[in-house]
């Protein structure tokens, strides 16, 4: 038998529902109108247009060939003799005169560097002569005035930057920078060279079965030290990559992130118990505590940087000092949390056998929390091992230092994508480590928790 509802007033409910869904299509319509609003004020108030007229796009590429490669220079300095070639120009890097790479020879009085492809630049007595296959024969001459270029006819093309006191060529094959005092070529090959010895040492040059056949069998290269000694010793005493600070840098950079975190874990434990609902009855101890964590983590790290490190001097310390207060607070807020949330049996089975208060906290409520205290201190000790970079950057410790000084020259950048390598690879080892004692700390507590 149907039953049929009285009094039931149909338009008024298909005007109520009409309603919602013009509500709905409006929502619909209007958040993807606002977002696309936002994105057109972002590309004219940025000034996307014109960020990409003056993108330099060659720059960046010259860059980017600067991570995996390294130039060596022949420099010809008109107010001294000679002809200096050196990798990345620095005087560790420098050549013997008799020990020049083979694609730079003398003839005469000139210099003939050979950059591959059919390119080849001559240092001559009266000009620099660059030729580039497919352009033609640069000659350029210089004055005491300035510099003069001589070209094949017709519009210089882009790759030529000409002046009267200076004259610069980028190609495929290398660069070519000449001025009234100074013509300086560089040539870029693949790899990062000296990495493992410097052209001083007895081992440059050696291919690995030769390295392995001196280990073995060959003769002592250094009296009284083992060939194997003396290859340890001029790879950790590179003195173009500094194997050895480099190491030491990355100690200090963990030594940071583990101090922070350890720190503050032990500051805002006790504290955090004072603000906790349950163990701190007095509403002025616990919101007294709370806002004091509220300002710890309000401020951020690298102001307190820049803070602790106008009080106490740049260093290390500093650098885990601000870590620290900043932890404090962030361990605060979620250890606080943690106790909010205990089970109260175990704890009044502990009270009913005339434990005190000291006693049901310890062996009550910090083992229900320990799984997430040490989840949260393991995963800010990861977080920490990355921001310790920046902030010792800032301080001036641990392998931030070292990253700034090699990005400040603007010519070392192979060495910043070293110490990128190292930083991801410290970042992943940390990663790795904190994640297997979260399996031997957290999942034994819980085993132990399931066997009670």
């Amino acid at each position: 038998m149907a039953v049929l509802e009285v009094g039931i007033d149909l338009p008024a409910r298909k005007a109520a529902a009409d309603k919602l869904f013009a509500r709905k299509r409006l929502f619909a319509v209007g958040v993807p109108v606002l977002v696309l609003a936002y994105l057109t004020y972002i590309f004219f108030a940025f000034d996307l247009p014109g960020i990409a007229a003056r993108a330099k796009l060659e720059n960046a590429g010259i860059l980017l060939a600067d991570t995996y490669s390294y130039k060596t220079h022949v420099e010809r300095d008109n107010r001294r003799s000679g002809i200096k070639v050196a990798i990345e120009g620095e005087a560790k890097g420098t050549y013997a005169a008799e020990k020049w790479p083979e694609w730079i020879r003398r003839q005469g009085e000139a210099t003939i560097i050979d950059l591959g492809s059919g390119h080849v630049v001559r240092f001559d007595a009266d000009a620099v002569r660059y030729d580039v296959p497919g352009y033609g024969l640069l000659t350029i001459v210089q004055r005491e005035d300035g510099v003069s270029l001589d070209a094949p006819s017709g519009p210089l093309p882009d790759w030529i930057n000409a002046s009267d006191t200076r004259v610069a060529l980028a190609t495929a094959a290398g660069r070519l920078t000449v001025t009234r005092n100074r013509a300086e070529v560089f040539r870029y090959s693949f790899g990062w060279e000296l990495f493992w010895f410097t052209l001083d040492s007895p081992f440059y040059g050696k291919t690995a079965g030769e390295l392995l056949a001196m280990v073995v069998s060959g003769d002592a290269v250094r009296p009284g030290t083992s060939n194997l000694s003396a290859m340890l010793s001029d790879f950790w005493n590179n003195a173009m990559w500094r194997h050895g600070d480099v190491a030491w840098a990355i100690f200090e950079t963990v030594l940071m992130a583990f101090l922070g975190t350890m720190g503050a874990a032990i500051v805002a434990l006790p504290l955090a118990f004072l603000s906790a609902r349950r163990f701190t009855p007095g509403l002025a101890v616990r919101l007294g505590v709370r806002r004091v964590f509220d300002f710890l983590r309000g401020v951020d790290g690298l102001i307190w940087t820049i803070v602790l490190s106008r009080a106490f001097g740049p260093g290390p310390l500093t650098g885990s000092l601000a870590m620290l207060l900043t932890d404090t607070g962030t361990f605060g807020k979620l250890f606080s949390e943690a106790l909010e949330n205990v089970d109260e049996k175990q704890v009044d089975g502990l009270r009913s056998t005339g434990a005190n208060a000291l006693q049901r906290s310890r062996f009550g409520v910090v083992p229900q929390v320990a799984p997430v205290i040490l989840s949260q201190v393991l995963y800010n000790l990861e977080s920490n091992t990355r921001s310790a970079t920046v902030i010792g950057a800032i301080v001036g410790g641990g392998i931030g230092l070292l990253l700034t000084q090699a990005i400040q020259t603007q010519k070392d950048w192979e060495e910043v994508s070293y110490y990128i390598i190292l930083t991801l690879l410290m970042v992943m080892m940390m990663d790795v480590l904190s994640g297997w004692l979260r399996r031997k700390l957290i999942g034994g507590s819980s085993a132990s928790a399931r066997a009670r």
